[in-house]
């Protein structure tokens, strides 16, 4: 749902369309463009330079599991106090900033999305009666629900979710719909058609971009949907990312920074834009 009304009266300024970008700066959120633990947990000069990017075309994206809700909260409490031109949320729902409205859905891709992330849940069943028994007869780890309808799974360790994802991989050749979003003891299951990288592509389907106009950065396993040319041409990781997400970005001849989270992402920006804008 989008969030509650602005109260008072937009200036007039707000109220005028935004031009069409003509290229995407797509971010992960935590572990991407903030870290807790580094000093600073968000670097200024990242924000100057997505500003003077936004200058020459560019949108700024932030694309994470983290619920609507949630990302908001996190821009303020993490001290990004300029707003990003999208977001993509719970690595499938597509928005925008609204007139009266503080984000509102961007096309029909995310009632899309919850249809059939219900049907999947339901045409499934025995897949996730199954599962609860692995996990039960394996380890610790436990499956779990929320009020959205959403199913996942918390493992005791990273170890524990590699076997996890090993069986359900082991399913999803006879049942391909079968797709999960992951971020390290954490696990979401969703329909295979909607990720970080398909929400992606749609929200360049609505802009009438393609893949050779996207930046896009990540450091944890949900992210790799997303760092992939069939989505973005430019892909990054900072220090911090995990082995299997700089190899990914590696192996597509990305940029694997020296620095983490959002120092990491200067060095991204500087690497694939020193030059002129795409």
């Amino acid at each position: 749902m989008a969030q509650a009304a602005v109260p008072g009266i937009l200036p007039a300024a707000s109220l005028m369309a935004k031009p069409k970008p003509t290229f995407l700066l797509c971010f992960d959120f935590d572990g991407t463009l903030v870290l807790p633990d580094a000093d600073p947990m968000f670097h200024p000069g990242l924000g100057q330079m997505i500003k003077q990017l936004r200058s020459q075309g560019a949108a700024w994206v932030v694309n994470t599991g983290r619920s609507l809700g949630q990302t908001v909260q996190g821009l303020a409490q993490y001290g990004l106090f300029m707003e990003p031109d999208y977001l993509i949320v719970r690595e499938c729902d597509v928005y925008r900033p609204g007139l009266f409205s503080r984000w509102t859905h961007f096309g029909p891709w995310n009632k899309q999305a919850r249809r059939a992330h219900e049907r999947f849940v339901k045409d499934h069943s025995h897949f996730f009666n199954a599962t609860r028994r692995f996990i039960e007869d394996s380890g610790q780890a436990e499956l779990i629900s929320d009020d959205d309808g959403d199913l996942g799974i918390v493992a005791a360790s990273n170890e524990e979710m590699d076997r996890i994802c090993l069986w359900i991989d082991e399913h999803q050749r006879v049942n391909p719909d079968i797709g999960y979003q992951r971020n390290t003891i954490y696990l979401r299951f969703s329909h295979a058609r909607y990720s970080k990288g398909t929400a992606l592509g749609e929200l360049c389907r609505l802009l009438n971009l393609r893949a050779e106009h996207v930046f896009a950065a990540g450091d944890n396993f949900n992210d790799l949907s997303m760092l992939h040319p069939a989505f973005a041409s430019k892909i990054a990781c900072p220090s911090n990312a995990l082995d299997p997400i700089k190899q990914n970005v590696q192996s597509h001849g990305g940029f694997v920074a020296s620095r983490p989270a959002s120092e990491g992402m200067m060095e991204a920006l500087a690497h694939f834009f020193s030059g002129p804008r795409p």
